[in-house]
């Protein structure tokens, strides 16, 4: 089979760019969460700490005495495909609720599963926020898991959730892969996580960047055909 111009070129420049066909697929089906000047949106539930735009970032500070505070997409979603660029405050723990919902309570108290942010060794592993079931990732020692993310610098995550399974990377390194069957959530918001910090310490920050979103459609789903 004859190679095209057409095909050379677009080799060429996948090569130059470190990109795989695939990859630049996905990419191309990436739909921004964060603008990177506004919070729109985004609605806050919980907790008092104090989100802002700062220097093209979402800037999470806690606030003293505060319990979990939450940032959440004002849509929800099922099978996806999420990244984003994280760091953290060495001394804070913080996370990225996935298909999450608020209780029907006073509080509207968020749970569902999240991903872990924390420079402990645990990055990368899913806790049940508000569950009761306290950790969903079950075997979180490994050597090379625990020292994926890296204190202090910007670490890439990326989420990929499609039915029961839900699989972690951070900055490349697989971290949890997930049959969930005990959270049965499957459908909710993505929520940025500050977490509650006790009276006398902090204030600590989090800041999130470059969140982008690729929604999957289910097998049998209407898909929109170019006309």
């Amino acid at each position: 089979m004859k190679t095209t111009r057409f095909e050379i070129f677009a080799i060429a420049i996948m090569l130059m760019t470190g990109t795989s066909a695939e990859g630049a697929k996905v990419e191309a089906g990436r739909t921004k969460l964060f603008d990177g000047k506004t919070l729109n949106g985004w609605k806050q539930r919980n907790g008092t700490a104090k989100y802002s735009v700062k220097d093209g970032t979402i800037l999470g500070v806690t606030n003293e005495g505060s319990p979990n505070s939450f940032l959440c997409s004002t849509k929800d979603y099922g099978d996806f495909e999420l990244v984003f660029e994280v760091k953290v405050d060495n001394r804070l723990n913080s996370g990225v609720q996935i298909r999450s919902k608020t209780k029907k309570t006073p509080t509207g108290r968020v749970h569902g599963p999240q991903v872990e942010i924390a420079t402990n060794g645990t990055a990368g592993f899913i806790y049940g926020e508000a569950l009761g079931t306290g950790w969903l990732s079950k075997n979180r020692k490994d050597k090379k898991k625990n020292a994926a993310f890296k204190k202090g610098k910007w670490n890439k995550y990326r989420v990929l959730a499609v039915g029961k399974s839900i699989k972690t990377w951070v900055n490349g390194i697989q971290i949890a892969d997930l049959n969930d069957e005990k959270s049965k959530m499957y459908k909710g918001f993505i929520g940025l996580q500050v977490h509650g910090i006790k009276k006398g310490t902090g204030p600590y920050k989090v800041q999130w960047r470059n969140i982008y979103i690729k929604e999957i459609k289910k097998e049998g789903e209407s898909k929109s055909t170019k006309k």
